[in-house]
């Protein structure tokens, strides 16, 4: 089985390599140089189009900042792009994080074409795709998925079919919603102990044992210390960036407003890292954000 692996940022880099070494035919490409020198090292073949590594694969993954640049790169200018250039029957699978309608639009492109498609967006952040242990969240038929599954097995650990296409990009965007609130709680939980004389160390060793363990506590620790491999720990460099999360909270609130869904929180935290972004922090790790808490002391 051929692959294209098409986006060689923080986590394309990583996941393509993970497909290498688990004996992948693996031909890369990436609009930055850099991207494709490091994913080079790591003993990949790098074409020199997207187009090009698509024309003789089985399977094309894409891993994108926008759906604008998927549906983009799949059209291509002049109905040239990676739909044209790849062999009758490719299973494209969309590993970036779009909105629910753009890849919709995306799958139904895929199929117009002759084409076999699946969204499937990912959690677990730079360390997940670097280690393997990243969670797909899968939309698209049966067939589709299970002809995908031992490549989601080579790059994660936990992978779901949320149902047809758009299903998994529905999964990830209330998912990612949930982990701004949960980490601006404890944000807001760390920073409120500590004014109570509480240490981090102490105050982490209950949350992280008790009711209040979540992954935004014992795996995101929002606090240098406890955690020693985690952002914060180390400058917070993400980890997921904040630029990254303020996008996918945009996204949740679009959905919120089409589905009319009433969501207090979910629109905070939108608000929140909104602010934090044009603040200027949009490289740090978004557990940062706790930063902004320190500010109203009293």
């Amino acid at each position: 089985m051929k692959i294209a692996f098409l986006g060689l940022g923080n986590m394309g880099g990583h996941m393509a390599r993970n497909l290498k070494e688990a004996g992948y035919d693996v031909v890369a490409y990436d609009l930055v140089d850099e991207a494709r020198r490091a994913t080079e090292r790591d003993g990949i073949e790098i074409s020199a189009s997207g187009e090009e590594a698509a024309a003789g694969a089985d399977v094309v993954i894409t891993m994108f900042p926008a759906g604008k640049h998927v549906i983009s790169a799949y059209r291509g200018e002049n109905n040239d792009g990676l739909l044209s250039a790849a062999p009758e029957n490719t299973l494209f699978i969309d590993c970036s994080t779009i909105s629910v309608d753009e890849a919709r639009e995306a799958a139904d492109l895929v199929h117009d074409a002759g084409h076999r498609a699946l969204d499937a967006p990912v959690s677990g952040g730079t360390a997940g795709a670097e280690n393997g242990t990243l969670t797909f969240m899968v939309g698209g038929p049966q067939e589709n998925f299970d002809a995908a599954h031992p490549l989601f097995d080579a790059m994660g650990k936990k992978v779901v079919h949320c149902g047809d296409n758009g299903a998994g990009q529905a999964a990830k965007c209330c998912n990612n919603m949930l982990l701004a609130i949960t980490t601006i709680g404890a944000c807001e939980a760390f920073t409120l102990g500590e004014r109570l004389g509480l240490t981090d160390q102490a105050l982490f060793d209950v949350m992280s044992t008790s009711a209040a363990q979540c992954w935004s506590v014992t795996t995101n620790c929002p606090v240098p210390g406890p955690v020693p491999t985690n952002p914060a720990s180390n400058e917070y460099k993400p980890g997921f960036a904040t630029a990254l999360m303020a996008k996918d909270l945009g996204l949740a609130v679009s959905a919120l407003e089409s589905t009319g869904t009433e969501a207090s929180f979910g629109r905070a935290a939108h608000e929140a890292y909104t602010k934090f972004l044009d603040e200027g922090h949009g490289d740090l790790d978004f557990s940062a954000i706790i930063r902004t808490m320190g500010e109203n002391q009293a």
